[in-house]
């Protein structure tokens, strides 16, 4: 009987505990946004100033369309202009320019509509042999580092566990990945969950 109970009580926050975290996170996120941008909202323009009560999101809704109001504008002659010279003053700037150009780059490379930041999951021998690691290919080795090394090489993004957002790079010949017929999507879960969730293939996951 209590083996019964204890494991309906398992099976219980197997079903709750991710809808609960999920909803935390988002609250968590809009409350944030609330309080960082809903106080800087001139108090004409602030419905809260006039509601009985606050507009929960409002934060979260006023990012949102202050970001498609500079996207729209940078879209014309006027927008792009003044984006370069912003863009210019900030890359003279000493320090500050070197953490900008590497964000930019960064956002640029997974924002851009027409990539995949991680192309594909793989496996990857390290940190010595006989241990395996699950990685990310970004793309091809190219630039300097390719001309100096003279082969053939993909970059692989090894993420931690449970934060995949952290890990390093490493620079493996091609002919030493393993490709696994994973979505990235299903990749990232194992290794979130530290190998608790089973990576099965697209075939197995489809029939």
């Amino acid at each position: 009987m209590w083996a019964r109970i204890k494991n309906y009580f398992f099976t219980g926050i197997l079903v709750t505990a991710p809808v609960v975290i999920t909803f935390w996170i988002v609250i968590s996120l809009v409350n944030l946004f609330d309080r960082l941008i809903t106080p800087v909202i001139p108090f004409y323009l602030n419905p809260n100033y006039y509601l009985p009560r606050d507009v929960p999101g409002l934060g979260l809704i006023v990012l949102i369309l202050f970001m498609v109001v500079i996207g729209s504008l940078t879209a014309n002659f006027f927008g792009s202009w003044l984006l370069k010279k912003t863009d210019s003053i900030i890359q003279r700037i000493p320090l500050i320019k070197v953490f900008y150009k590497t964000i930019k780059q960064i956002l640029e490379t997974i924002l851009k509509t027409n990539s995949d930041a991680f192309r594909e999951a793989v496996l990857v021998e390290y940190p010595r042999k006989g241990v395996w690691v699950i990685g990310f290919t970004t793309g091809e080795v190219e630039g300097e580092i390719k001309k100096k090394l003279k082969k053939k090489l993909t970059n692989v993004f090894i993420p931690t566990t449970p934060n995949p957002t952290s890990g390093f790079l490493l620079m493996v010949p091609n002919t030493e990945l393993k490709k696994l017929d994973v979505s990235v999507d299903d990749a990232i879960k194992t290794i979130v969950s530290a190998g608790i969730i089973k990576l099965e293939s697209k075939q197995n996951k489809n029939s």
